[in-house]
């Protein structure tokens, strides 16, 4: 599998709270969540992203509550796959579950600017910021990650075996 689109890149300690603001979680759609997805870190986030983007972030992105509308709203607004230093675990396997990619790589984060063209190879293990021509070397994801990523998330992978 591989992704490409356009880099927004964000700091440290990016919290479920500002990915998917407390007051619109009275929701579970996906498109009202993707509609409010970053609104208080970057209101102009939702106009701007388009599908196949990357988010980038530094450490601990994902940090705060457990809620799985974070990464819904990550994924339903389009974004195709998240690079950061670090995750919070629980972020990270929310992800994982609803079947958004997501990749641990400090140098690639520190070499990417906002609005960089990235693409990630997840099979052959390769992040290219197509912008700087910098390349970054990243473990491939397991097979049993990737498994989950192509099916659409956890709950499609069980029900197509």
């Amino acid at each position: 599998m591989k992704v490409k689109g356009f880099a927004h890149k964000y700091g440290s300690n990016v919290d479920t709270d500002v990915i998917i603001p407390a007051r619109h979680l009275n929701t579970s759609d996906h498109t009202a969540l993707a509609a409010h997805c970053m609104e208080d870190i970057d209101k102009a986030f939702v106009n701007k992203v388009k599908n196949g983007d990357i988010i980038v972030a530094e450490a601990n992105f994902g940090c705060g509550s457990s809620r799985e509308h974070a990464p819904i709203a990550i994924k339903a607004s389009g974004v195709s796959c998240v690079i950061a230093n670090t995750f919070a675990r629980i972020f990270y396997r929310n992800s994982i579950n609803i079947g958004l990619p997501i990749v641990e790589c400090p140098e690639a984060v520190k070499d990417i600017k906002s609005g960089d063209i990235i693409s990630v190879d997840f099979e052959k293990g390769i992040i290219a910021n197509e912008t700087s021509g910098n390349n970054f070397k990243i473990l491939p994801l397991p097979e049993f990650i990737q498994e989950i990523v192509d099916a659409g998330g956890l709950l499609n992978r069980i029900k197509a075996k």
